[in-house]
């Protein structure tokens, strides 16, 4: 039942950590479950926290993602924070599901509870992401996870769809791929807050760097600059260059979803949240529920006045998950 995997995760129990986010994958009773996790219950094992930090990686395939995000799960480790990650991989044309080939090179302690994988299947359509990816980064969230680092599936133009996701965009380049007018083109360099040169072992790591800063350089002269401005540095997951000033410029840059001023994202959670609370009414015969449809349908009461009614009744009425 939802309400007592509801009551395991506020628990923080981690196998109804997984069983909520394969349903919140799949789009299964979505709404209730972003409702519930929202509602920490009595016996709840802590306070909820302030929000994760969100980091999106992107970048051509093989340009060593999940390697890379394997080195930063070591570096917040190290800082006594948790991690959860998201990788969006493509989806099989056989299973529908996710290859699954991120999750070998990320390798973790089975045994560290502070590490949380997922290997998520981007369909076709979807650009670069998974999903239900926005409602899966809030159940981590809620579940109390410090750091989420989303890894998308490298698809050119889609990649620049995860930005309003996330607080941080890496995009990783890599030398001597011949791709340097792909990145250009999709415009990954006008969304990334910060460009990573991975495997800046490689010869032709100085050349792509000066070709990105002349890029960079070309847009403030426009007046096309971010504020703050983009990083570009080099990093090598194989030598270790750059790994940990790479971890530490992306836990000072600021919380870029923190700084929202549209109320969007808040009206979106109310309805969220209405919607589950109609839901288990209805699925429950809830008897004023019942009274309430039945009036509107004979038109003895007015569709604004019974609508209103309707927000005012789901309101006060006690939420119970089934």
């Amino acid at each position: 039942m939802l309400k007592t995997l509801l009551e395991r995760f506020h628990r923080r129990d981690r196998l109804a950590l997984a069983r909520l986010v394969s349903m919140v994958a799949r789009g299964e009773r979505v709404e209730e479950i972003l409702a519930g996790v929202g509602e920490p219950a009595s016996g709840a094992a802590s306070a909820p926290r302030g929000p994760a930090r969100v980091i999106a990686f992107t970048g051509s395939g093989g340009v060593g993602k999940s390697t890379l995000i394997g080195k930063l799960i070591e570096q917040v480790r190290a800082e006594g924070q948790s991690v959860a990650v998201l990788a969006c991989d493509p989806q099989s044309p056989l299973s529908g599901g996710a290859l699954l080939g991120d999750r070998f090179r990320m390798p973790v302690r089975p045994d560290d509870e502070g590490v949380f994988i997922r290997s998520l299947a981007a369909a076709g359509g979807h650009g670069a992401l998974a999903e239900h990816l926005a409602d899966l980064i809030r159940l981590l969230e809620a579940f109390g996870f410090d750091v989420v680092l989303i890894e998308t599936v490298g698809a050119g133009q889609g990649d620049t769809e995860v930005r309003e996701l996330v607080d941080v965009l890496v995009l990783l380049l890599q030398p001597e791929t011949g791709d340097d007018l792909q990145w250009e083109k999709a415009g990954l360099l006008e969304v990334a807050d910060v460009i990573a040169l991975h495997k800046a072992d490689l010869p032709g790591a100085e050349r792509i760097e000066a070709q990105v800063r002349a890029t960079l350089a070309l847009g403030v002269s426009a007046g096309l600059s971010a504020a703050p401005p983009v990083t570009v540095l080099r990093i090598s997951s194989r030598s270790g260059e750059g790994i940990k000033e790479l971890w530490q410029i992306l836990a000072a840059r600021p919380l870029r979803r923190g700084r929202r001023t549209s109320g969007r994202d808040l009206f979106r959670l109310a309805q969220q949240m209405l919607a589950a609370r109609f839901a288990v009414a209805e699925a429950a015969g809830q008897s004023e529920l019942q009274q309430l449809l039945a009036a509107w349908q004979q038109g003895e009461i007015a569709s604004t006045q019974a609508a209103l009614a309707l927000v005012n009744l789901l309101i006060s009425a006690p939420f119970q998950q089934v």
